[in-house]
């Protein structure tokens, strides 16, 4: 899922199989933006100082404080950037942060269009 990810699924719809990339996505997550020609690559899953593996998908950990709560625990020890993957975060899924992956794509075209000439100009 990491890395060099070049996976492909088929589709199979109305009796027509499709063959559709899933590079650079996440598709356990439905919907969840691509990361692909973002320039942004896909970081591995990391574990951080509490020994819980973030970013591996699984969202459960022995080692994780939510697994041993007590009226002993500060739930300020969950909060912080040690708790938050890079790219396999839930909060990708929204609006505004799709919409910020989605900016770093290159239009369709590129490099072929030309922005600051208006090709149109007295063609009709």
């Amino acid at each position: 899922m990491y890395g060099n990810n070049k996976t492909e699924v088929s589709i199979v719809s109305k009796g027509k199989k499709t063959k559709v990339s899933i590079e650079d996505t996440l598709p356990h997550q439905i919907n969840s933006p691509s990361w692909k020609d973002t320039g942004i690559k896909m970081k591995e899953p990391f574990i951080n100082k509490y020994g819980v593996m973030i970013g591996d998908c699984f969202y459960d950990s022995d080692a994780s404080p939510l697994n041993q709560w007590s009226d002993e625990i500060d739930p300020a020890i969950m909060s912080g950037e040690q708790w938050v993957h890079p790219t396999n975060d839930i909060g990708w899924n929204t609006p505004e942060n799709r919409e910020l992956i989605e900016s770093k794509r290159k239009p369709f075209g590129v490099p072929f269009t030309h922005p600051d000439k208006d090709m149109s100009y007295n063609s009709d």
